[in-house]
């Protein structure tokens, strides 16, 4: 296959400076998106105690312990503004992302030890179960550094039980490892109750020589009363016997080392547990880059920072993807899945860090003469015809069949509507794309370019219920709506326009609260508000884009469950012809 892939057809345009400048005010407001989402991840890395107070009492934060762990350059955050339910704190009390361990892609999560030393807080269970179930869909190891004091009491009610609580991940981890995926875990600090668990559950335990981890606390144990209620006589009780549980809690590494043989190693400093997680790293599972590279790894062609000027901050302006695509895979090269058919959608093959990748996109402005075939209107990029959504559907297979991952890139107002869309069955062939989607058994990621939108941010890859969406990312451009504020408004209050217009009513009164759900809609649809509700998984700067596509294309063919011999693929020879 050395003749497909080696040296595919080239893409892309250079930026000359009349574009650039034409686009400069754009830039300018997409940096300044860009330095307001940096903004507020520095404030919610900053939450809790400061380094030097955590430096103080011997340890590292987590931040410290991460760049310790982590080969250099290739950390890829996942989840830092992540809020669902508006905490205080301003996260949810664990970071994680992708990232190298010894030269191995493994997903990584740590408790946060400045933030009440890592208590389970609202909305960390279910940004552990994105976290759980991304190690499942990449099939790579999880690997935790762990400090967890338990639960945040005055809170429980809001996270402890139900079907996702906090005991939710205790069993994500035996699936882990019933599948063959590792969980390794570095112990650090007091793990009482829930935090135990999180200490026991993993594959491989790696103590720290003071931490410990126990089903209760000496909180717990010296809070039992068996009056039934307080009185003085029993807060002195308490206070004696807090003072005895924290010159020694229960759970200690001696006793799960020694007795309990839970703890396989146990290290004198900090960095020794890490060191010792990256021992185990360089002999996880995984393929040696040759098996799956189908050319060398190469730079594009064009700058990254001409994304700045070819990506429209404004909603309704048009632009080329395939540009944009050019800046961002391996020598700015592709295989172009029927460019004949389907204009408002691009399909192709790609090479990402030499790695075969395929790539759905939706593109931008005025379409064809005569398109869609079924209607009288023209069309217009950005929506879904029976041709696209067709194409997509026979892409998507192919990539299932040949075992090639997939990430979408989307920026879609919807599927086209009426009567005229549905007797061509567009309906229908939304549904069978997601049925499509679901066949492949491929990992996938959806960048959210602009707009996600209506069904067509479902069918086209989308986060929501998608068993093969690894992650999802936003850019400082991204809006998610079920559609625009201003069509949402008009949907809303037309017919009491009509109504009050027929009455002699002023429509002042009406007219202020469609700007009003209008202004609703914009907030609530922002890069940042996004990543707190986790409808994407990280909102990144454009230039970090082709980092993320390479620790996912690493990832995705690190250690496969099945494999397409290249020999065998038929998609790339059915672009051929």
């Amino acid at each position: 296959m050395r003749p497909y892939f080696e040296k595919m057809p080239e893409f892309g345009q250079p930026l000359s400076d009349a574009v650039k400048q034409q686009f400069s005010s754009s830039a300018a407001q997409i940096l300044a998106m860009e330095k307001e989402v940096d903004a507020a991840v520095q404030k919610v890395k900053r939450a809790g105690f400061p380094e030097e107070k955590i430096n103080a009492r011997g340890q590292l934060t987590v931040w410290q312990r991460l760049r310790y762990l982590i080969d250099p350059g290739t950390w890829c955050p996942l989840h830092t503004l992540y809020n669902p339910q508006d905490n205080v704190e301003g996260n949810t009390n664990v970071f994680d992302g992708l990232g190298k361990i010894s030269g191995k892609w493994a997903v990584i999560i740590g408790f946060d030890n400045k933030t009440m030393a890592g208590a389970w807080i609202p909305g960390q269970s279910e940004n552990i179960l994105r976290v759980t179930n991304l190690a499942k869909r990449l099939r790579i190891p999880l690997v935790w550094v762990v400090n967890c004091s338990g639960v945040k009491l005055p809170e429980q009610e809001k996270f402890y039980a139900n079907r996702r609580g906090s005991g939710t991940p205790f069993f994500r981890h035996a699936e882990l490892n019933q599948i063959g995926t590792p969980v390794l875990a570095g112990i650090y600090g007091t793990n009482p109750a829930g935090g135990g668990y999180q200490g026991i559950s993993p594959t491989i335990l790696f103590a720290h020589k003071d931490c410990n981890i126990a089903v209760g606390g000496g909180g717990i144990l010296s809070g039992m009363s068996p009056k039934g209620y307080f009185d003085e006589e029993g807060a002195e009780a308490l206070i004696a016997a807090a003072k005895q549980f924290k010159v020694k809690p229960p759970g200690s590494a001696s006793i799960h080392h020694d007795e309990t043989g839970f703890f396989r190693y146990v290290f004198d400093t900090e960095e020794g547990v890490l060191d010792g997680i990256k021992e185990y790293m360089q002999d996880m599972p995984a393929y040696d880059p040759k098996h799956f590279r189908v050319a060398k790894p190469k730079a594009p062609a064009f700058s990254q920072k001409d994304l700045y000027h070819l990506l429209p901050f404004e909603q309704k302006r048009a632009y080329s993807f395939d540009e944009i695509l050019a800046r961002l895979v391996d020598g700015s090269e592709h295989m172009e899945f029927h460019p004949d058919r389907g204009p408002e959608i691009y399909t192709g093959l790609v090479k990402i860090d030499g790695y075969l990748v395929g790539v759905i996109g939706n593109r931008q402005g005025f379409l064809k003469p005569g398109y869609p075939e079924y209607a009288d209107y023209p069309g217009i990029g950005g929506k879904l015809y029976r041709q696209g959504l067709i194409k997509m559907n026979e892409f998507v297979t192919f990539c299932g069949r040949d075992r090639i991952p997939i990430v979408w890139f989307q920026d879609t107002s919807g599927i086209d509507v009426g009567d005229v869309a549905e007797k061509a069955e567009l309906l229908g062939l939304g549904q069978s794309l997601i049925y499509s989607i679901q066949q492949t058994d491929v990992p996938q990621i959806l960048i959210v370019l602009r707009k996600g939108t209506a069904a067509a941010h479902y069918v086209m890859g989308g986060p929501t219920a998608n068993r093969h969406n690894a992650f999802t990312l936003g850019v400082a451009t991204t809006e998610i709506y079920v559609m625009h504020g201003e069509t949402a408004a008009a949907a809303s209050y037309s017919r009491r326009l009509v109504k009050e217009k027929d009455a002699g009513r002023p429509l002042q009164p009406i007219v202020d609260k469609m700007n009003e759900m209008a202004k609703e809609y914009h907030d609530n649809s922002r890069p940042i508000y996004c990543a707190q509700k986790g409808m994407v998984d990280e909102v990144v700067n454009l230039y970090q884009i082709r980092n993320y596509l390479k620790a996912f294309a690493g990832s995705v063919y690190q250690n496969p469950k099945s494999i397409c011999p290249q020999h065998q693929m038929i998609l790339p020879r059915t672009i051929a012809g």
